[in-house]
């Protein structure tokens, strides 16, 4: 596909085939943020991959926001999110009985990671379009973390509890240096290739 081409096309038709292309909008494209639209529109030959520098700085600035899917992915994942809304009635619903196996309300049998009960570490199935060598994982906490209420981020000790918990369960798999906390809730982005290997014993 042309760059001319794609630049005639709705953002809704970019990045498909063309014996695929729908003959309108499908619903789960639909009322989509500024943002998506802008990156539903771009062609995934014009995306650029995340490096593991460029990761880490991301991180290190908190500007979480700047992470963002490959285009087609993104539209794989809205329309995966779509059906599971339709199915389920929310991801958060389809999350907790089929993902964790929680049962809702959620509630913590300890102060946070205290009990290994409560919280699981998934592998993300969406990640963001970073180097296939990167992992990216969830931690799942059915305790809540303490954030300041001035400024909604997370306080001090919060991070605390967090990084330590990194240091226990990672530190005997992969180098300091080769780990990075997304704060939101608690994501981990490893460069690991030997880490994909592991990664299933992690409960």
């Amino acid at each position: 596909m042309g760059s001319n081409e794609t630049n005639l096309l709705p953002y809704w038709l970019v990045n498909v085939p063309l014996n695929e292309r729908p003959d309108s909008c499908p619903a789960y494209l639909q009322n989509l943020s500024e943002k998506d639209i802008d990156i539903i529109s771009t062609p995934d030959s014009q995306y650029h991959v995340l490096t593991w520098p460029e990761v880490r700085e991301i991180i290190a600035a908190n500007r979480l926001d700047l992470f963002q899917r490959v285009p087609s992915e993104l539209r794989r994942y809205l329309a995966y999110n779509w059906e599971i809304k339709q199915q389920y009635g929310s991801v958060m619903q389809f999350v907790l009985s089929k993902k964790l196996g929680w049962q809702h309300p959620v509630k913590a049998e300890g102060p946070p990671f205290k009990s290994p009960t409560d919280l699981k570490v998934k592998r993300n199935d969406w990640p963001y379009g970073i180097d296939e060598k990167i992992v990216h994982l969830v931690v799942w906490t059915k305790f809540d973390l303490e954030e300041d209420p001035v400024t909604g981020d997370l306080t001090d000790a919060a991070r605390k509890e967090i990084d330590d918990y990194v240091k226990r369960k990672f530190s005997d798999k992969v180098k300091e240096e080769n780990v990075s906390l997304c704060l939101m809730p608690c994501e981990l982005i490893l460069n690991a290739v030997s880490f994909a290997d592991q990664h299933a014993g992690l409960t």
